[in-house]
Formats: C-alpha cells, structure tokens, sequence
C-alpha cells in the first residue's frame, strides 16, 4: 500500500500546465504568445481541463531497492484550473484549481478508472481536493516570470479505504515559479518551472504531511506552424522527509503535441515515462487537455 500512496503523489507533480493566450496577435498564435509565464489581462478568463492517465507494472519498491513486476495499478486524475485577470496593470490573476480522482488496483485493466464502479478492494473515485489560487509577476521589467500560490484542500475522509488509496489526506502549500524565453526566430521556445509543494498537517492523518517535494522541469517546444508545436521534457522530483523516514525521487522523460483549434480553444496530448528513480514507480502516463482562454 505504501508502493501505491507514493506512487500517485508522484503522478500529481507531473501535471503539465498548458499554454494559454495573449490578445496582440501581431506576435504569434495563442500557443505561441501566452505560455503559462504570462499573465491575462482585467476581464480575460482562462480556463483549462487537464486528464492524466498513470499506469504501472513494475516499480522499485523490491528489496534493496531492484525492479520488480507488480500487479497492474492505474490512476486518473481529472483537473479543471480556472483563472481570470483582475488589476488594471496586467499583474495580478485569481483562481480556482478542482480535483477528481478514480484509482484501480490489483490488476485490473487501466481503463477501468473509467468504470467508476468503487468495487470494494480495487476501486475508489471521488472529487478529492480544491485549491484557491493567485498568480503574480514579482519583477515587473521580467514579464516572462510568474508564481502561481495556491492551498490545496484535502476532501477525502481517508486516505484509505479496504486496501485502495484515494489521495492525501493533507494539506499542500503549493507554489509553481514559470520562465519561458523564445528564440530568434520564434520556431523555437524554451520553458521552465519550479514547483514546490509543502505538505502539512496531523502526522496521523497523512504520511506525506510535513514534507517538501521539489519538481523542476524543462520544456523544449518546436513551431513547425504558428498553430502547431512539438515539445520535449524532463522532469526530475524529490521528496525531502516525509514525516516517516521515507525520502523519494525518480526522473520522466516525455514529449507531446499542442494544435491550436480556434482563436479561442486549443488542445494538448502528452506522453511521459518515469525512466529512473528511488522508492517509486516506473510507469507511464497518457494526457489529454482542453484549453479555452477568452
């Protein structure tokens, strides 16, 4: 159980935050302008739906530290950000961040997250956590760099629940730091992240809590077209005391495509596998997000 609860803490730090729009057009798409180091503007609204598919077969977790084959364990996790500018100068944004889970254990095939049949022992699903949120530009003659601050609220009445975990029970003080630098040219774009989650609350009540995980990652994206890129990344993650003598890491590498659909719609699919790593799972993850920025 404890392979499962560490595992799908890890899944949630690899949500990749899609890119948005900027209304001067002049100097590129939607994908192209607005990545998520951007600000909006007063009244713009910026809504994603992002779907992360997580399933493995082997993990770490074997003794010393080897590989092993495990029964199949799938986790879904559906999320739905909501942000809208609201200061006259362009700096300021607020927002709400909306959290579903639906886990399988045991074995089961991965699409049966789908089923949301919560068959005792193998299955659990449920909204499992909302966060407020805000997102600043801390040096106004650096627009191209963002914190995003946000609290994440535990809904889950127990992390556990006849043998299947659902998410932490625990607060999460989450701060996500955005850089992004576009090449001569335009054709290519460069974007960073730092995030950073603090996990606290009664010990009992989570074994994550009184921890800090740290995720930085780097993307590369290609513009073969304004309305079309193609994008690499890696993304490494530590886990730094979690309350338990229990420490973790491990590395993903992945690429993905975005197309811009409308002025006002653009779509993303997303591919990562966990290549390396301490105490962690080496599974796989599918994406697929919905973006409308208006």
């Amino acid at each position: 159980m404890k392979r499962i609860i560490i595992t799908l803490l890890a899944i949630a730090t690899i949500s990749f935050s899609g890119f948005s729009q900027e209304e001067d057009q002049d100097q590129g798409s939607v994908i192209q302008t607005y990545t998520p180091s951007k600000l909006l503007k007063k009244g713009q609204w910026d809504i994603k739906w992002f779907n992360n598919l997580y399933t493995e077969t082997k993990d770490l977790f074997g003794p010393n530290g080897d590989k092993q084959s495990i029964p199949r364990n799938t986790f879904f996790t559906s999320t739905v950000d909501v942000f809208t500018g609201v200061s006259e100068n362009n700096n300021f944004n607020i927002g709400l961040l909306l959290e579903f889970r639906s886990n399988v254990i045991g074995g089961r095939d991965a699409l049966d997250v789908f089923s949301f049949d919560g068959e005792r022992g193998s299955a659990r699903s449920g909204f499992t956590s909302f966060a407020p949120a805000i997102k600043f530009n801390p040096i106004k003659s650096v627009s191209n760099f963002t914190i995003q601050t946000a609290i994440h609220i535990p809904l889950v009445d127990n992390e556990v629940e006849d043998g299947v975990f659902l998410d932490q029970k625990g607060f999460i003080f989450q701060n996500r730091f955005f850089y992004d630098y576009s090449f001569a040219g335009g054709d290519w774009q460069l974007f960073s992240e730092l995030n950073t989650e603090y996990n606290f609350g009664k010990k009992e009540d989570s074994f994550a809590n009184n921890s800090l995980r740290l995720t930085p990652g780097v993307f590369l994206s290609y513009f073969p077209s304004s309305k079309f890129t193609i994008l690499a990344l890696v993304q490494h993650s530590q886990l730094i005391d979690a309350g338990n003598d229990f420490s973790q890491d491990f590395t993903a590498l992945g690429g993905g495509v975005k197309y811009q659909l409308t002025d006002v719609l653009n779509i993303e699919t997303l591919y990562t596998s966990f290549v390396r790593g301490t105490d962690t799972g080496l599974g796989k993850t599918f994406n697929i997000g919905l973006r409308a920025l208006f």
